[in-house]
């Protein structure tokens, strides 16, 4: 049997149900059992998350997990830049991506290529170029989140593309070299004809030596210079049987010219035509300073051939002397005779060699019209 204190169920009912009468009989605690089923019946109807959210109890783990966001992978990415051997972009090359997934870029007139949004895995890069050698990576891993960057992807000529372009078009491409070399002058005035920065440029054929040498010859400049010369000797008395006053000078003026331009055309068309030899002058550029002083004085001697190869200079110096010779003609009787033969052509063989040393380190810089792609010895 359970009592019921007549003081605690009035005290408890006024807390929960308001105030109280004073006096509490059986008929008061019938009433008051009656309310106190009803009031947890009622709350007994109320859903879990009421009862906990009236009562201020934290919500359950499992309904937090519902609500929260779940976490989204980072992706992977692939770059590089495509170049040749001249360390010049490559614009429009197709770099094929294989691996996890497989996707093709082109690189951009920057050479740039990028592929983004890449998921973990293992790729591999194939690039390819017309006319160029393919380039293939080596295996690339990547974890989640990796920007990876890819160096050195550098495409090398074809060598089967460069015959088949040299053979097929050498007179146009002979008179490309023609045109290209008319245009390089040192201040944009003196012509630096017989400088070639392109150091895989094609042969020039015959045709081409001599429009050059004649080109050189009749240049406005080898005119000033003859009249220079004649004018310093004709200073100096050189030459005395030629006399003074404008009489003199024509002849001093008229020798000086012929002797450039007999040593021009025939050390630099004639010759070089009948020994198959380039009568250029390669730009180095590359290596210390030694190494290229010396390259240049012995380009007087040993030059390329028209196959390409290296071999001995023939050509000026044969034209060096041949034009000692004709100098003979006319040069005043007092003056001629072996010693000058050999003083011109030792004169022009020691003017190459000068030519060839402003040539390697002085003049690159201050000729127009150079290609910026043509820099010398790769």
């Amino acid at each position: 049997m359970f009592s019921i204190s007549a003081i605690a169920i009035p005290e408890w009912f006024r807390i929960r149900f308001g105030p109280v009468r004073k006096t509490f009989g059986l008929g008061d605690l019938f009433v008051a059992i009656l309310m106190i089923g009803v009031s947890w019946g009622a709350q007994a109807q109320q859903p879990v998350g009421s009862l906990a959210s009236d009562r201020g109890l934290p919500d359950a783990p499992g309904m937090e997990a519902s609500d929260s966001p779940q976490p989204v992978p980072k992706s992977a990415a692939i770059s590089g830049t495509v170049l040749d051997t001249n360390g010049g972009v490559i614009a429009g090359t197709r770099v094929l991506l294989t691996g996890t997934v497989e996707r093709i870029a082109i690189s951009g007139s920057n050479g740039e290529f990028a592929f983004s949004d890449l998921p973990p895995g293992t790729f591999r890069l194939t690039v390819t170029h017309a006319g160029m050698e393919t380039y293939v990576s080596a295996q690339i891993r990547l974890l989640e989140g990796d920007m990876r960057l890819i160096t050195k992807i550098v495409l090398p000529v074809a060598s089967t593309a460069i015959d088949i372009k040299v053979e097929g078009d050498r007179e146009e491409l002979a008179q490309e070299e023609v045109h290209a070399a008319v245009e390089q002058r040192v201040f944009g005035v003196f012509p630096n004809f017989y400088s070639a920065y392109d150091w895989t440029a094609p042969p020039l054929g015959a045709k081409q030596k001599l429009e050059l040498a004649f080109r050189s010859a009749t240049d406005p400049m080898s005119f000033l210079g003859a009249g220079i010369r004649a004018g310093l000797e004709q200073e100096s008395g050189t030459f005395p049987e030629y006399g003074q006053g404008t009489q003199g000078f024509a002849k001093r003026y008229g020798a000086a010219y012929a002797d450039d331009a007999i040593g021009r055309m025939m050390g630099s068309a004639v010759f070089p035509s009948l020994f198959r030899q380039d009568p250029r002058y390669f730009y180095k550029g590359s290596g210390g300073v030694v190494s290229r002083a010396l390259y240049a004085m012995s380009a007087s001697f040993v030059c390329r051939g028209d196959n390409g190869h290296r071999q001995v200079c023939y050509s000026p110096v044969l034209g060096s002397f041949a034009s000692g010779a004709i100098s003979n003609l006319y040069y005043p009787s007092a003056s001629r005779g072996a010693h000058l033969i050999v003083f011109n052509g030792l004169i022009e063989m020691v003017g190459g060699i000068g030519n060839n040393l402003f040539k390697e380190f002085f003049l690159r810089g201050f000729t127009s019209h150079v290609p910026d792609y043509e820099n010398g010895k790769p």
